[in-house]
């Protein structure tokens, strides 16, 4: 059993594929339930799995819903993200990758994606797992760990499909980091075909951008 409380949203037909969801900073598991019927996905399982309650350094030591402590603002910051807690995270996430796979759904037909730090997290799990994923879905999210890609990024997972999309207008993960992260994505892997899309819009997601989240999703689940 994984530690991670979710909830699920099942298609009508039997599902064929997953796509795990990791949500943003002091939300949950249900921010992005209501978006599942707008990407127009058959036979796909959403799981949106609720991040543990952690006292957040940037946010005066408030206790949230948070996949890692964040203790500096400043992106170029090397001891910006707490280190044990990602690691945690990261052994949190695959167990449901697993408990999918329990469940008849092969590795290379699961998604996984996020919003702002879960999409960090989601990069960073999808890009390390040992097993071909089928893609990895970043939403105003940037990478965690960074210098670390090169080196740790698994043989997998090397040609696997990224949707990177991100806001002009975000105020919270500025645009120029969803423009590194996607520039070092390309970097460390020229074979994996990593998408960027960019909107209008700040720190939130538009229903543009769910138009092509739906179609990126349709392309690689078939």
């Amino acid at each position: 059993m994984t530690e991670l409380r979710f909830i699920e949203v099942e298609p009508r037909a039997p599902a064929r594929a997953s796509v795990i969801f990791l949500h943003g900073l002091g939300a949950d598991g249900h921010d992005f339930e209501p978006v599942v019927p707008m990407l127009r996905t058959d036979g796909v399982r959403f799981v949106f799995p609720h991040a543990p309650r952690l006292p957040v350094t940037i946010n005066g030591g408030l206790v949230m819903p948070a996949w890692y402590d964040i203790r500096s603002l400043r992106f170029d910051d090397g001891e910006r993200e707490d280190e044990a807690h990602i690691a945690e995270t990261t052994r949190r996430v695959t167990e449901l990758v697993e408990r999918e796979r329990e469940r008849g759904i092969p590795a290379e037909r699961i998604v996984l994606g996020g919003f702002s730090q879960g999409a960090a997290m989601a990069l960073h799990v999808g890009l390390r797992h040992p097993e071909r994923l089928a893609g990895l879905l970043a939403l105003s999210g940037y990478l965690v760990l960074h210098d670390r890609i090169e080196r740790e990024r698994s043989e997998a997972n090397r040609d696997t499909p990224v949707l990177v999309c991100h806001g002009l207008l975000d105020d919270v993960v500025p645009i120029s980091a969803g423009r590194a992260s996607a520039a070092a994505l390309r970097a460390s892997a020229p074979e994996a075909p990593v998408e960027w899309h960019q909107y209008p819009m700040g720190h939130e997601v538009s229903a543009e951008e769910l138009v092509a989240v739906g179609t990126w999703l349709r392309g690689v689940l078939g």
